[in-house]
């Protein structure tokens, strides 16, 4: 049987590797995504012996989502440039500078407001690729653009893409009880539990549930 240590160090192999690749290696993107694929691909057949049907179709489905996504985003980059040659960016600029000068506030209203909102409408990183360059715009050194976009666009992201993950989170936790308890009962449930509510009383003891409310 399969340990569950072995099995996510073999999981996270892939992942390792892109990651030393990209950071330590500094090699680009198109190098690396190749071999990120590549061992995933030979991970899923000599350990999980993963049909290759199976990593084709989930392959194809990728490439599809990809799809989506850049589409999504080739939206957003197409306004910002078409506000750069319009001579719009300029406006903008004096605009948040007779708002405020202060580049925290900026920050808030650029980053935050309306990245929020853009997480909201289209999410899939959007926000980043918009709320960056117009901090930019606005005189931000770009390291501070990415990093004050990318930590402040955390908020945001449960309801983001039209609350996209809030749906699909509600929809699959909550009415597919059935796959979730089967779950927790091989996995987490103490033997002789034949339910989430009877694991946690087991849990909580006799007088748990009055600690509990009552706190400390």
């Amino acid at each position: 049987m399969t340990s569950h240590p072995m099995a996510a160090l073999v999981a996270i192999a892939p992942l390792a590797v892109v990651f030393l690749l990209l950071v330590w290696r500094r090699w680009t993107a198109r190098q690396v995504m190749p071999v990120g694929l590549g061992l995933t691909v030979l991970v899923g057949w000599l350990y999980w012996k993963i049909p290759w049907t199976q990593m084709a179709a989930a392959a194809v489905r990728g490439l599809v989502v990809t799809g989506e996504l850049l589409y999504i985003i080739f939206g957003a980059l197409l306004l910002l440039y078409v506000l750069k040659h319009s001579g719009a960016v300029a406006t903008i600029r004096h605009g948040f500078e007779r708002i405020s000068p202060d580049r925290r506030v900026q920050a808030v209203i650029v980053a935050w407001a309306f990245g929020a909102f853009i997480e909201a409408t289209s999410g899939f990183g959007t926000p980043a690729a918009v709320a960056g360059p117009l901090l930019v715009i606005l005189g931000f050194p770009p390291m501070a653009a990415v990093v004050a976009t990318l930590i402040i666009q955390s908020t945001p992201v449960s309801f983001g893409a039209v609350g996209t993950p809030i749906r699909i989170g509600v929809h699959r936790g909550l009415y597919q009880q059935a796959s979730v308890a089967a779950f927790l009962r091989q996995y987490f449930l103490p033997e002789g539990s034949h339910s989430v509510s009877s694991a946690v009383a087991t849990a909580a003891g006799p007088t748990g549930w009055t600690e509990a409310l009552e706190g400390p």
